[in-house]
C-alpha cells in the first residue's frame, strides 16, 4: 500500500521539506561539518542524519561535502570522537554505531543520486568505519558499544546501538556489491548481530529498555520483520504512544521528542503501517519554532519546550519520516522491509531495482 497525495498535500509536504532542509543548510559550515545547532557540537551519527535530511530535499551537493568531512577527520583506526565542536574534541569516546553509520548515510545518498564514482572514492571511509565497528563484536553476535579515551573496550552492547549497526552493515553490503568488493566477513558478522538482536535480548542493557529506541529500533533497522515486528510495536503503543503529542523518550516520563516520533513514523512506514504513520506524524505538525524547525521535546500536558536548542537532526528525522511515507525521493525506500527483500544478497544493483518495484 502507498500513500497518495492530493496536489495541495503534496505542495505543502514540498515546503515543509524545504523549509526543514533550509534550517539544516543555515547549521552547515562551510567546510561540510553539521553541528547540532549554531554553535553547538557535533557528532558523527547526527551529522550523518543531517546529511540524509539534505540529500532527501535535493541538496546533494552539500550532503557530500557532509560525507567528505567525515573522512577527513576520520581516526586512523576508522572510528571519530563522539563529540567535537569548532574542531576542540570535548568526548574523547569512540561509539562503534558513530563509526559503522556513515554507511547509511553514503547508501542513502547513492539510491538518490545513483553517483557510483562516489562510492569508490568514500569507500575506504565506510570501509574502515565498519571494520572498527566489527572489532568490537561479542562472539554472540552483539557489539560493544565504545572504547574509552585510553583504548579500553566498555563491554556492554546497547540494543539501539547494535540494531544501527545492523542497519549499517546492511548498507555496507550493498555498497561493497555495487563496487565489486563484496565483504563475506561482513556478512557473516551481520547475521551473527540478527541473530542476537532478535534472539538474545538478555546479552544487551537491559536498563536503556525504558527508552523508547529499544522498542522500534530492532524493527527499524530490519532485524525484526513480518508478524513479529507488529506485534513489537503493539506491545510497546501503550507505553511509548500519546495520542497527539509524540512518543515518549523514556516510558516513565510525561515527555515526548520529535525525532524519536519522526523515527517511529519511518519504523511504521517500513513494515508497511502507512495509515498510523501519518497519524502519528500529525501529532508533531504543530510542534515547531516560528522558523519552521521542530522542537527537540515537550513535556505534557503542560507543555514546557525542553530543552530548547534547535537541531540539524531533529530537522532531517522529520524529512525522512516525510520521505518514507510519501517517496519524495528515491532514497524514502531505504529502510522499507519489502525494498531489502526484494533485492538478492550479491545482486544489488539498486537503482534499477528501486524503478522495477516502485515505479
Amino acid at each position: 500500500m502507498k500513500t497518495i497525495l492530493e496536489p495541495k498535500k503534496k505542495e505543502d509536504v514540498s515546503l515543509e521539506i524545504d523549509t526543514l532542509a533550509r534550517f539544516i543548510l543555515n547549521i552547515q559550515k562551510e567546510n561540510g561539518e553539521i553541528p547540532w545547532s549554531v554553535g553547538g557540537k557535533t557528532d558523527p551519527w547526527d551529522h550523518v542524519e543531517s546529511a540524509m535530511g539534505l540529500a532527501a530535499s535535493g541538496y546533494v551537493e552539500e550532503a557530500k561535502k557532509a560525507y567528505e568531512w567525515l573522512a577527513r577527520h576520520q581516526l586512523k583506526d576508522g572510528s571519530w570522537y563522539s563529540a567535537t565542536r569548532d574542531g576542540i574534541v570535548e568526548d574523547f569516546t569512540r561509539e562503534s554505531h558513530f563509526s559503522a553509520y556513515i554507511a547509511v548515510g553514503v547508501f542513502h545518498y547513492y539510491l538518490i543520486t545513483g553517483d557510483r564514482s562516489f562510492l569508490r572514492e568514500i569507500w575506504p571511509t565506510v570501509k574502515r568505519g565498519i571494520d572498527f565497528a566489527l572489532s568490537l563484536q561479542a562472539p554472540s553476535g552483539e557489539i560493544y558499544w565504545a572504547k574509552n579515551k585510553r583504548g579500553e573496550i566498555d563491554p556492554m552492547a546497547l540494543l539501539t546501538g547494535s540494531s544501527s549497526i545492523y542497519m549499517s552493515l546492511k548498507c555496507g553490503l550493498a555498497l561493497s556489491t555495487l563496487i565489486g568488493r563484496f565483504q563475506k566477513r561482513w556478512h557473516t558478522a551481520w547475521e551473527k548481530l540478527g541473530y542476537a538482536i532478535a534472539h538474545l535480548p538478555h546479552h544487551f542493557n537491559m536498563i536503556k529498555s525504558r527508552f523508547s529506541m529499544d522498542w522500534y529500533y530492532p524493527i527499524l533497522c530490519g532485524a525484526i520483520t513480518g508478524a513479529e515486528a507488529r506485534a513489537r510495536i503493539d506491545k510497546g503503543w501503550e507505553k511509548f504512544a500519546v495520542p497527539d503529542w509524540g512518543i515518549r523518550c523514556v516510558s516513565d516520563r510525561p515527555w515526548v521528542t520529535m525525532a524519536e516520533t519522526a523515527e517511529l513514523v519511518i519504523t511504521l512506514a517500513a513494515i508497511g503501517m502507512y495509515e498510523e504513520g501519518e497519524m502519528v506524524l500529525d501529532w508533531i505538525k504543530d510542534k515547531k519554532y516560528e522558523d519552521g524547525s521542530y522542537w527537540m521535546g515537550v513535556t505534557f500536558p503542560d507543555t514546557v519546550i525542553w530543552p530548547d536548542e534547535r537541531t540539524s537532526w531533529t530537522a532531517a528525522a522529520v524529512i525522512l519520516a516525510y520521505d518514507a511515507l510519501h517517496e519524495i525521493s528515491p532514497g524514502g525506500c531505504l529502510f522499507r522491509h519489502s525494498f531489502w527483500e526484494s533485492l538478492g544478497r550479491e545482486e544489488l544493483s539498486v537503482v534499477e531495482r528501486f524503478k522495477a518495484v516502485y515505479s
